[in-house]
């Protein structure tokens, strides 16, 4: 029986899957985060210059149309296997809905607003601050939640280069024939993604509110 076969590995092999899960939680988190640190600057700058914003869309998107295993073995060639190929496709991946996102979201923010605040005598600091980021951020976020998704479904494909994570139990799964370990590597990353996706959108719509 399925169910039984999925009962016997957590039983015996408990320790295991957590580790797995912490490989693919500390994976995907790293790459959003510098995904985050590159997207939402550029976005920010690339708002204020439409030619370069036009520019940096049109690469950011260019990333999208490369699948994310013909860049892990892009970089194979030239870093090896292991984590750090795996991280540096994430990051690209996780960069174009954030940088987009960005992007839209401070070109979003009305400009009667800004002309308020210069009106209240605010900065150009304090205009950032008090109502460009407030503004912009649900759309920021929305990036981040769509990248971040996305990086947690790809992640998965870090285990065809020593990676690791819960694609090793996909894989393992595909390679034995084991419906069992297919079911819990695949349900274990689309419950991730899931619980991830609920949980940013109720900061989104926290931050609408």
């Amino acid at each position: 029986m399925l169910v039984d076969d999925i009962l016997q590995y957590f039983q015996e092999n408990l320790n295991q899957y957590l580790i797995y899960v912490y490989q693919h939680l500390g994976l995907s988190i790293q790459a959003i985060g510098i995904s985050c640190l590159i997207g939402i600057p550029l976005g920010y700058i690339s708002h204020k210059h439409r030619k370069l914003s036009q520019m940096i869309t049109l690469s950011s998107q260019a990333l999208r149309i490369i699948p994310s295993l013909a860049v892990l073995f892009l970089l194979i060639s030239f870093i090896g296997v292991g984590r750090a190929p795996a991280l540096i496709a994430l990051v690209l991946l996780g960069i174009p809905p954030i940088l987009v996102n960005t992007t839209v979201g401070f070109l979003e923010v009305p400009a009667v607003m800004i002309e308020t605040g210069k009106g209240l005598g605010m900065t150009d600091r304090e205009l950032l601050k008090r109502v460009k980021i407030p503004l912009a951020f649900p759309f920021v976020m929305t990036g981040v939640k769509l990248a971040l998704v996305e990086i947690i479904s790809s992640a998965t494909l870090a285990t065809y280069i020593g990676a690791g994570g819960l694609g090793t139990l996909i894989f393992t799964g595909l390679g034995l024939n084991r419906m069992d370990l297919l079911l819990i590597g695949g349900v274990s990353v689309a419950m991730i993604a899931f619980t991830t996706s609920i949980f940013l959108d109720y900061i989104i719509k926290r931050s609408i509110n």
